[in-house]
Order: C-alpha cells, then structure tokens, then sequence
C-alpha cells in the first residue's frame, strides 16, 4: 500500500490522496473507519471525502459507494490500482484532520483508505512537501518551510522531515498522526529513549526549555513505574517504545489529547503554557534557576501529558480483549473503560507528584476536584461505571442537558475506584510486605504483555492477580464498587492514610441542584434529579428571569425582582423559606414555586492532611 499525502488547495482545506494498490483483488473493496481509536464515538469520517475515482494503467475503472464509508472498485486482479481523491480538514480537534496556510494535521482514520484483505501488509505513507509550502508569495513575504513530526517510521526523507514513511500494517499507519508546519520543537531523553516535543501556536513568551524539564520528569517517572530503576533487570518487560512525539497545539481555547502506541495529540489554552519570567524575557540567562510556581493551567497540562504518556501501556499495549483487533466499521463494546481511562485518570496526576512537579496540597487539590465531581452527580446512583463504560459510545460521548442525572464518568469514578483500591491493599497488606495498586498494575503487564501474551486482559486478570499479591478474593469490591451504584467508601480509606476530610456548604447552583450559564441572564443548562430545582419544575432551556418574595406578617407585600445572576437570589430573598419564581420557557411566562435550600443541606467536601507521614508512602515514589 502506498499512500501520497499533498495539499491539494490549502484555502479549502483540502488534503489530496493518492492511494496506489500493487496487488488489488477483482472487485477491489475499500472503506473509511467511521471511528479512531481512543474516541468512543461514531464520528464518519467518510463524510468529507469527495470525488473519488480509479485507474488501472490508463484505464479508469468505476468506483460504486456500498454504504456511508466503503466502496467497491470494478478492477481487475494483480494489475497495479491507484486511486485518487480529497478530503476536507478543518477539525481543529486530535481526532480528525486540519489543514490551513500555517498549519496541517491528520489522523490516518481521517485520510487513508482501508484496503480490504491487505490490511497487515507494510504501508508507506509519503509527504509531498512542495505542496505544503506552495504558500501566496504575495501575502507571505516571511514563509518558513514546513516541518514533519510523527511516530512514524522514516523510510526516506529530507532534512525537514518530508518523504516517505513506512508502516508495518493499517493499524499502525492509522495510529500514527502526522502534524506538519512551522511548529516549535525540542527534544530529551527519559531512561535512554527519545522524545521529541513539537508545539503549534506558541507565542514569544512560551518557555519550552521548561515544558522539555517538566515532560521528562513525568516520561522517567511513568517509565520506572512500568519497569524499574534498573534497565538490567531482566525480570522487568522492555519499554514498549523505543522513541516517542508529543504534538501539542496551542490554541485561544481548547484541552484534549488522544493517545497514540508512540505518539500523542494534545491541545491546550495558548494561556496555559509554561511562560518566560518576565525579568528573562529577553536575556541570556538560565530560566531554571527563575521557575515560578505553575499556574492551575499549566498543572492541568501536565497531568493531560502524563493521562497520554501512562496510556502508552495501559490501553495501547495492555488493553481490553474486546480490542484484540478493532473494527474500524462499527463500534467496539468494552465494559473495561473503568479501568483503562478511570486507572490512567488516577495515576496521571499520582505521578505528577512523584515526580515531584506538585507538592501534596496541590495533589489533595487535583484529587478533591475529581470526588466533588462524582458525589455532585446523579447518575452514580443510577449507572455503574462498567455500564458507563460499556455506552460511552451513547451517553458519555453524546451528552445533553440530562446526562449528569444518566450516568457517572468512567474517567473521574474509574479514577476514585482506584483510589479506593490502592489504599485498600495498602491497608491490607501481607505478612508485613506493603502491597499497593502499583504493583497490581506491574503483574498485570507481566501477566499480559510479556512473552507470547498479546497485552489483551478481561476483568478476571484483574481479580486473579488481586488474589495472587494478596491471598483472597477481591471479587466483593470489585462487585460493589465497578458494577454497583453504592457511595464509595472514600471518606474512611482516606481517613486511614492521613487526610481528613471537612465537609463545606456547596456553592449556590450545587444547593439548588442546577448548572446554569449565566452572562446576561440566567439559563438554565441542567436540572439534577432530587435536587429542589427538580421538584420546583425547572427545566433546561429556562431563563430564569424574576424571584418574587412575600413579606412576613406585619408586612405581607409581595415584590417581585428581576435577577440577571444566581447570587441575586440570595440577595432578594432574604430569610424567605420559598420564593415564587419566573422562567420564559418556549417564549411562554411561566410561575414556579422554589423552596430554599439550607446552607447546610447540600455538602462539598475539602481534603485536609492530617498526617504527612501516613500519606507519604501513598504518595511518594
């Protein structure tokens, strides 16, 4: 399979591809995947392909569409085929494709025909470079020529990275993205291994030497979580990567990443990056010795680096058995994404304090936002997380107004169920020996990628191992806290390991059990089961325009006020117990009626440490 990648007019973002087949079959089939790995979601690639057509030789042969991504070429056997078409790209997201005058980006799931009976046959994927910098003279008077990165494997190419690429099957190429422009870039070792780092939309106060410092930190942190400190340790399974790319584009607003078996897509806020104090903005000297403390955006970026970098091993290598091998045609049902998204989610900001780029406040801080988020949702009550895992497909990657009230996040649950585990063995342990999570993960990949294993792994590898570190079955709390829907036992497992927790008014819309987006006016976004909002008949897609409050006896006046904010409420209603309420619904005047919470009915907790002793070995290296 050979695919030629050129710009084919970078004003219409339009990718041109043309597909050569050496050996095709009679009545050649080819198809589109309708979803990219990493992604639950069925997205439809296919859909920005136009104008598809074939040749054998210098005869055109038909092409007839077989559904909403495949199609079948009217070719004969064993004459070469090539197929030409184009495919529009401006997602500005790590899923797809993008191309402009300063940037172009794409998945192999966006642009790379699937070629059907010759999928594990090598793919070479070539870069045409005179295409991407055939910018307008005329209106860029200072263009640099464009840049290549991807974990792909260079076969032939030039100094900037164009040419040709080679794949050792469809899988690979397609779990390969390829970001090209005038992008920053650097680079560092982690435990004797490559890793280039390429940033797109950067500005002058960008400081990438510390993103390279920082970024390395967590690669040798999470390398010797895997494998050890000593590379000589035969009992350890090899990094599975022998280099790796980090693609990061800078944008106004925007966060996301996708993992890749060498490779990542990020985005983040343009804000967020590590930036230049400004006393060296401009000098010579070493910003090290300068470092301010990071900002919450640039810690939230972090831990988006170290969730992709851990997914190296668990998901891409170690991964669920309904993955063996992905059809790319329809979606593909695991009940495992607790452990693989909600397991990464819980070690991506564990190892940003073991490798010491946050100190234990600001852990606590990370991992209290994430159980405020599980305990201020309703759909815990109702959906476990291996059934959110199993419909991420509908409910987690297709939420409206009601979601929170249908299901829990396998991301940010998945992450508590680990931390529920971890302090549990670490509470058991045995004979004396400390037990942790750590290890269950070690076993796990010893267990499932070393030797002939093929990395798959089901629920049962998860218990056998339990059993195996610790003498008895952990089959009840795997029972309860992956498929139950019961509150986790957080707040006595952490007070076990030294952290307290302090239980705090929640913030009004909390209280009320809403979530509203307020800018001139209050709307109404979600309305939580239960909640008084709930029982007073909000609904999403209220505005909530007035509160009208009615005296006391000696003065029984009602009066009614207009409200632009949530806190106007408290403002108006004073010590009033219920308050009559005003929405437009449909454009239509609606009167509700809302009782007031009491401050103390609705609960957000706040992580206190109380011990630094009991939780260093939990949080330490």
């Amino acid at each position: 399979m050979h695919y030629r990648i050129e710009a084919a007019d970078l004003h219409a973002h339009l990718y041109g591809v043309t597909l050569t087949i050496a050996q095709p079959a009679a009545k050649q089939r080819v198809s589109l995947p309708v979803w990219i790995a990493g992604s639950y979601m069925v997205r439809e690639f296919a859909k920005q392909i136009t104008g598809i057509s074939a040749r054998q030789g210098s005869r055109a042969v038909s092409v007839q569409q077989h559904d909403k991504a495949s199609w079948a070429v009217d070719c004969e056997a064993g004459t070469p085929l090539t197929l030409n078409y184009q495919v529009h790209a401006h997602d500005d997201s790590v899923r797809t494709a993008w191309l402009t005058t300063q940037r172009g980006f794409f998945n192999g799931t966006s642009l790379c025909l699937q070629v059907e009976g010759q999928t594990d046959v090598p793919h070479h994927l070539e870069l045409v470079a005179t295409s991407f910098n055939a910018h307008d003279k005329a209106t860029d008077h200072t263009h640099t020529p464009w840049q290549v990165a991807t974990g792909l494997t260079p076969v032939k190419t030039d100094r900037h990275g164009f040419g040709t690429y080679v794949a050792a099957d469809y899988d690979e190429l397609v779990d390969c993205p390829v970001e090209m422009g005038t992008f920053w870039s650097g680079s560092f070792q982690a435990c004797g291994i490559e890793h280039r780092f390429v940033v797109a939309g950067a500005t002058p106060a960008f400081d990438g030497d510390r993103l390279l410092r920082d970024s390395q930190k967590i690669c040798e942190t999470a390398i010797r979580f895997w494998h050890g400190h000593s590379k000589s340790n035969n009992k350890r399974a090899a990094t599975p990567h022998k280099r790796y790319v980090f693609m990061l584009n800078a944008v106004a607003e925007g966060y996301g990443g996708l993992e890749h078996r060498n490779s990542t897509a990020l985005i983040c806020n343009r804000a967020d990056l590590p930036r230049l104090s400004d006393s060296s903005i401009g000098t010579a000297k070493d910003s090290k010795s300068h470092e301010a403390k990071p900002s919450d955006g640039y810690i939230t970026l972090l831990g988006l680096i170290s969730h992709e970098y851990f997914h190296t091993w668990n998901v891409k290598r170690l991964r669920p058995a309904e993955f063996s091998r992905y059809d790319y045609t329809q979606e593909n049902y695991t009940q495992m994404l607790w452990f693989f998204e909600g397991f990464t989610s819980y070690y991506d900001d564990l190892l940003l304090r073991r490798a010491g780029l946050i100190d234990d406040a600001q852990y606590l801080k990370l991992l209290n936002k994430s159980i405020n988020q599980v305990l201020q949702t309703p759909g815990r009550e109702v959906h476990s997380v291996a059934q959110s895992s199993f419909e991420a497909w509908t409910k987690y990657y297709r939420q409206d107004a009601n979601s929170p009230n249908l299901t829990v996040s396998y991301y940010t649950k998945g992450a508590l169920v680990a931390l529920c585990l971890d302090l549990s063995l670490r509470q058991h342990g045995v004979k004396n020996h400390s037990v942790s999570l750590d290890d269950v993960m070690r076993a796990l990949w010893a267990r499932c990628c070393t030797g002939k294993h093929d990395g798959t792994m089901t629920q049962a590898d998860v218990q056998a191992v339990l059993k195996e570190l610790t003498g008895r079955s952990w089959a009840p709390e795997l029972k309860a806290w992956v498929h139950g829907t019961r509150e986790l036992p957080l707040e006595k497992l952490l007070a076990s390991h030294g952290v307290g927790v302090q239980h705090d008014p929640a913030q009004l819309a909390q209280r009320l059990g809403l979530r509203v987006v307020q800018e001139h006016a209050v709307l109404i976004k979600t309305v939580l089961n239960g909640s008084v909002a709930h029982k007073a008949g909000f609904a999403p897609g209220d505005e909530w325009l007035g509160v009208e409050v009615t005296g006391k006896a000696n003065t029984p006046n009602t009066t009614a006020w207009r409200i632009k904010k949530l806190d106007d409420l408290l403002l108006y209603a004073g010590t009033a117990k219920k308050v009559g309420v005003l929405v437009s619904r449909d454009h239509q005047l609606r009167h509700l009626t809302l009782a007031l919470p009491d401050a103390k009915a609705n609960s957000t907790w706040r992580l206190v440490l109380h011990n630094p002793q009991l939780v260093q070995p939990w949080l330490s290296p």
